[in-house]
């Protein structure tokens, strides 16, 4: 069954304008846990991905996946800067102004936000050839902007931009203790929105799996 995901704002309209978050927002905001037994549950789950060569990127735009929308006085990208950050104060227009974020890809702790990027864990480009091609764009942009599902998560500006558009036959993250959690949250989330696997992304996954 395909899957429908909301973009809450998944703060207090208080907390957008830079007040500080509840603990029940706190805990609203936080991503999914990983799976409580990732190399099992994800191994299932990797199992029924359906099989299927990369498809052509004929047609493919970024634009294509409209992202960082708005809710509530917040864009998407502030809400994860604010649930993944320690100690983030925002200002009036939700923007932090102070705060620190630990990229789980590289171990950096970073202290601007402007050297933050907010990663989509299974890239726009990548979704495109694995079946996004022939979504509504309502539903890419619900993709794009997916706070539910574990698809968006701040990490360091570098690694964000070496990762790029490329799936884990080609890229892991420099961390290889941080393997097992990306390999489950890759699949999770391609098992959310029914995307395909290619043969050689799904070796490098059973691979990083073998490290939970």
């Amino acid at each position: 069954m395909t899957a429908s995901w909301i973009i809450p704002c998944l703060f207090a309209v208080s907390a957008c304008g830079g007040e500080e978050e509840t603990a029940d927002d706190e805990r609203a905001a936080s991503p999914p846990p990983a799976s409580s037994s990732p190399s099992g549950d994800a191994g299932e789950l990797l199992e029924g991905l359906t099989a299927a060569p990369e498809e052509s990127m004929s047609g493919y735009s970024r634009e294509r996946f409209p992202h960082w929308s708005s809710s509530d006085g917040c864009t998407t990208r502030q809400l994860v800067l604010r649930r993944d950050g320690e100690g983030v104060e925002t200002d009036d227009e939700c923007d932090p102004v102070s705060g620190s974020w630990y990229s789980p890809y590289d171990g950096e702790t970073l202290t601007d936000s402007s050297d933050v990027d907010i990663d989509h864990v299974v890239p726009l480009a990548e979704a495109w050839r694995s079946g996004a091609a022939s979504w509504t764009d309502e539903r890419r942009e619900e993709f794009a902007n997916d706070l539910t599902a574990p698809q968006l998560l701040a990490t360091s500006a570098s690694s964000n931009r070496s990762k790029g558009d490329q799936d884990p036959a080609d890229w892991r993250p420099p961390r290889e203790d941080y393997w097992c959690t990306y390999a489950t949250s890759w699949i999770e989330v391609k098992h959310a929105y029914e995307l395909t696997v290619d043969d050689d992304e799904r070796e490098a996954l059973e691979e990083m799996l073998g490290r939970c």
